[in-house]
């Protein structure tokens, strides 16, 4: 199967754009490629007779590091932010300028935002945090949608 494997990339005359290999499997007289279109995504399941195999064009994968510095690290964290809200629990708090204090924090995440239905009436001594911890709220539900 020529080297072929999962993730290689493979033109050919079956498809209009190169395929990305999910599976590649040899079946008797034919090859069974899984796959999808590198561009549309387009799901390719096929059985392809050996003959016709040959035809195929193997795409080199080589990867260059000539981009700018500023650029790549831009797209890294365009990623990083992107996720950022799926692996960290407490992602209101490590974005905002200010330091909360435990009581505040222990409210906040191990209690408000726990529960399905958020509707608190925030009373407290002066000087505990209302608003610290009312903010946490609102900006922990916004980035959150």
């Amino acid at each position: 199967m020529r080297n072929i494997k999962q993730g290689s990339i493979i033109k050919g005359p079956n498809w209009p754009e190169p395929v990305v290999v999910n599976l590649i499997e040899e079946i008797g007289d034919f090859i069974h490629i899984i796959g999808a279109t590198k561009s549309s995504s387009e799901h390719i399941d096929q059985l392809i007779p050996k003959e016709e195999f040959r035809r195929i064009i193997i795409e080199d994968n080589k990867v260059s590091f000539s981009e700018e510095a500023w650029k790549v690290f831009l797209a890294l964290e365009a990623v990083r932010y992107r996720f950022a809200s799926i692996y960290d629990p407490l992602l209101a708090m490590n974005t905002s300028k200010v330091d909360p204090l435990p009581h505040q924090i222990e409210a906040v995440y191990g209690y408000v935002l726990k529960l399905p239905r958020i509707r608190f009436l925030i009373a407290d001594d002066p000087g505990a945090g209302k608003t610290i911890m009312a903010g946490l709220i609102i900006k922990e539900l916004k980035l959150r949608q």
